[in-house]
């Protein structure tokens, strides 16, 4: 059995774990529905008042909280606490390039870093660890997230961010990291430099690695753990719910232990919105029980996963959840950055000289996601000088990586190339396996 950070919690039983549950839902159903106007006018239209949750199991006659919702609201209509108490701001891109805004409080920190805390020592770092924290830091929440956590356990943070990958092998070479925090695409960009660099992976003392913000599979997780000779974790995470700390996989490796004292999860029917039942696979849900600033209800992911509640071998008896399969929307994730097709028709239609008819390929190479935009041009511009078509291309490159915040190759085709439908358009063909 591994150690827990904090093993009174972490080893609840399934009870205490719902009587804490129905207490926290309770204080937060009534303090969203006095100092939230959204959420009073959709409980009201339910006919559902805070005296009716009387205990977790009545979550299901609350309604569903959307990712349009939070762009409705921006950015900080969905916020329960003034200004004044939000002491940092997080946010994530949306459909249309309008960001989606996440506030904290004091105490909402002190949470995120209590929760990640316990990520970590699931994964084996105590006070002597030295954390490399390799996400980008900034509104994305990785960065920041991971680094809180890692000094709640009173490890010793190196805070180098992204990028410049053959100093970051350096500075684990010469700074003795122990555990590595990444997107798993990047951990494996990083085996690829160490072993470029001639570095034998056994002289560096990497011992652990805690890799999420973007889909990758078991294979995945061998191949890092077998080139960079470590113990390899999954952690999950969205910014709306709060960021990486979610829920993260024990030294078994069987399922994501989610933080249940703070997330109540749900797996409904994507298409009926019933609750289903355990080990079924469907769409996850979550509410923010213990959230000062913004603590949604009923959120949905639309990832795609199961529940497990039976008590794990390590001794924790926090719901499992299964690693995510897929998504219920049209969402990519290239790159741990989250990727919505109507972005890139907004960007087309706003340069112009583009038909609107596109394809989107995502393929990964040298364990690097790679994003390649085929964009039918007009007759006139497509029998135009060479010139002008590689004009319009970088035009549309410049803008794609303006408003995505990743690059992208693209294409210029020829008009009557991208194959038409008379039903619903495919937009995205992504060879990658998931």
């Amino acid at each position: 059995m591994s150690k827990m950070w904090n093993e009174k919690v972490e080893s609840m039983s399934r009870d205490e774990i719902f009587a804490v549950q129905s207490e926290n839902l309770r204080q937060t159903v009534k303090r969203v529905y006095e100092n939230v106007p959204f959420y009073r006018a959709k409980m009201d239209k339910e006919g559902v008042l805070p005296g009716d949750i009387k205990d977790a199991a009545d979550i299901v006659k609350l309604p569903y909280t959307y990712k349009q919702d939070l762009r409705d609201t921006y950015p900080f209509g969905l916020f329960a606490v003034p200004m004044d108490e939000v002491v940092r701001i997080h946010a994530s891109s949306g459909t249309t390039g309008k960001q989606t805004v996440v506030g904290y409080t004091r105490k909402d920190l002190d949470t995120w870093s209590e929760i990640v805390a316990r990520c970590l020592t699931m994964a084996g770092a105590n006070k002597s660890s030295v954390v490399q924290v390799s996400y980008g830091y900034g509104l994305f929440t990785g960065g920041l997230g991971a680094h809180s956590g890692a000094e709640k356990v009173g490890a010793t943070v190196v805070p180098t961010s992204t990028g410049n990958t053959a100093r970051q092998v350096t500075v684990m070479q010469d700074f003795g990291t122990t555990v590595l925090c990444c997107t798993p695409s990047y951990a494996l960009f990083i085996a690829e430099t160490i072993e470029q660099m001639g570095i034998d992976k056994n002289a560096l003392k990497l011992k652990t690695g805690i890799f999420g913000a973007e889909p990758w599979t078991e294979p995945m997780r061998a191949e890092i753990e077998r080139r960079l000779g470590i113990s390899a974790h999954d952690i999950y995470g969205l910014s709306e719910v709060m960021g990486p700390g979610v829920s993260m996989d024990c030294e078994y490796k069987n399922g994501l232990h989610i933080w249940e004292d703070h997330f109540l999860p749900e797996i409904i029917n994507p298409e009926t919105g019933e609750q289903m039942g355990d080990k079924e696979n469907g769409e996850l849900v979550f509410s923010c029980i213990t959230k000062e600033a913004l603590p949604l209800l009923r959120y949905r992911t639309h990832d795609v996963s199961s529940l497990d509640r039976s008590t794990c071998a390590c001794g924790r008896s926090h719901a499992r959840m299964a690693k995510p399969s897929g998504r219920t929307d049209d969402m990519l994730i290239i790159r741990g950055v989250n990727v919505f097709p109507s972005q890139i028709e907004s960007v087309l239609l706003d340069v112009g000289d583009t038909s609107p008819h596109y394809m989107i390929y995502v393929d990964r190479k040298d364990n690097l996601d790679i994003m390649e935009v085929q964009i039918e041009v007009s007759d006139s511009v497509f029998s135009d000088k060479v010139r002008t078509l590689e004009d319009l291309g970088g035009k549309i490159r410049s803008r794609l990586d303006s408003v995505l915040g990743i690059s992208a190759k693209v294409r210029l085709v020829e008009p009557g190339t991208i194959p038409r439908s008379e039903g619903k358009a495919k937009r995205v063909i992504d060879k990658r396996v998931l």
